[in-house]
């Protein structure tokens, strides 16, 4: 699939985005839409943050973030049977899902992965700490092929689930950029208020072996 392509399922899809982050298990999640900054681009990388080369499309298998503990394999997601993001069951061994409608980390584009800040009566989600990421934290994928991309975060926002930033987040970009999202903010019952979204470009790479 194309990124234009890409682009408008993922727009078309984000009515039901994250909605409880696993916050009860029985909860389907129905809360996402809008941009807060329509027609923002992406932040810049940090200063002096190297370039790297796009690598070809792998799928991602393993993430992991040193600056909050998460070292977790990673689940492909699409769409539900109506037409929406799915987002990772809410189990007791809970990792992150990529969406397989958008890049595979390290090509060119916005590479979109998941992931719930708590799991009902499970506990603590694997993206529980993903606020508290700063500028210039690293961020490493395992590709299928043997591959990884390393990125180093460029933002973090958090922003209410009515005025998600549907373009900054799965817009064009024309380079390798990786989206985290999970859920943050005030939490109400069983639902949170906000999202808490992490923008990340591509810092350096290991090619598959030969």
């Amino acid at each position: 699939m194309t990124r234009p392509a890409g682009r408008a399922l993922a727009t078309a899809a984000l009515a039901v985005l994250l909605a409880g982050c696993g916050g009860g298990a029985g909860n389907t999640g129905n809360d996402v839409a809008a941009s807060d900054r329509p027609g923002t681009t992406a932040p810049p990388a940090p200063t002096g943050a190297k370039s790297a080369r796009p690598l070809e499309r792998s799928v991602p298998v393993g993430l992991r973030i040193p600056a909050v503990g998460v070292d977790t394999p990673v689940m492909r997601l699409g769409l539900a049977a109506d037409g929406t993001v799915q987002v990772p069951p809410v189990t007791d061994d809970d990792r992150a899902g990529w969406y397989r409608h958008s890049p595979t980390p390290g090509q060119v584009g916005p590479s979109v992965l998941l992931g719930h800040v708590t799991v009902g009566t499970h506990g603590d989600g694997v993206f529980r700490h993903l606020a508290r990421l700063h500028r210039g934290d690293r961020i490493e994928t395992r590709l299928e092929n043997g591959a990884a991309a390393e990125f180093t975060v460029t933002a973090v926002r958090t922003v209410r689930k009515a005025e998600f930033p549907t373009d900054d987040v799965y817009g064009d970009v024309n380079r390798p950029e990786l989206r985290l999202i999970t859920c943050g903010g005030p939490r109400v019952g069983e639902e949170y208020r906000d999202n808490v979204i992490v923008f990340a470009a591509l810092s350096a790479t290991r090619p598959a072996p030969s």
